[in-house]
């Protein structure tokens, strides 16, 4: 099994759920969680569960090979972005090509780029009333969320829905398929 490591800018809730899905089945790939924040909740659950954790800043992460060296001491394989804000850099991208996935809260390529995250995502959703909505989960490349797709699933919007509630069922959905996309490609 690959070694992985989550790199995530606030609560690490997918994060969390990873982790608890693969110790569920009796593993743990796991082995790092990086955060560009100090505050980030993420961290705590690292804690939690006995991981590694590491928070760097802007100039080790974009100006100098910092992170490389630590994800390669560590021996990870793969790398998934569970709420990390940040563009990854392009000497992450070509060390591990094919290698790193995010997870996206809609159907790509709608509501995608710069600055859609979170609830603003949702929002947008909700006021262009969408029918539906969803995950995609992608490789990353060097443009915001277009990445080759690898996974996507949908949910419906209804009347009443607000932009709550659609975040709650797009959070069911990623809790229900990120891990399991996860699972399958670092298995393969």
């Amino acid at each position: 099994m690959k070694n992985i490591a989550i790199f995530a800018s606030g609560s690490g809730t997918n994060a969390q759920n990873i982790i608890e899905y693969f110790k569920g089945k009796g593993k743990n790939p796991v082995k790092l969680i990086l955060s560009n924040k100090a505050d980030a909740f993420v961290l705590e659950r690292a804690k939690l569960f006995n991981i590694s954790s590491l928070v760097f800043n802007q100039n080790q992460f974009y100006n100098s090979l910092e992170i490389a060296d630590v994800l390669e001491k560590s021996k990870i394989d793969f790398i998934v972005l569970a709420g990390f804000l940040w563009k990854i850099p392009e000497y992450l991208l070509k060390t591990y090509s094919k290698r790193i996935i995010n997870i996206h809260p809609a159907i790509l390529p709608e509501y995608g780029g710069k600055g859609m995250y979170g609830m603003h995502v949702h929002e947008s959703v909700f006021a262009n009333h969408a029918k539906e909505t969803g995950i995609t989960i992608h490789y990353l490349n060097e443009d915001y969320d277009k990445g080759e797709i690898i996974f996507q699933a949908k949910c419906k919007i209804e009347p009443f829905d607000t932009p709550e509630t659609i975040a709650r069922k797009v959070h069911e959905l990623e809790y229900e398929y990120y891990p399991k996309i996860i699972e399958q490609l670092i298995d393969k």
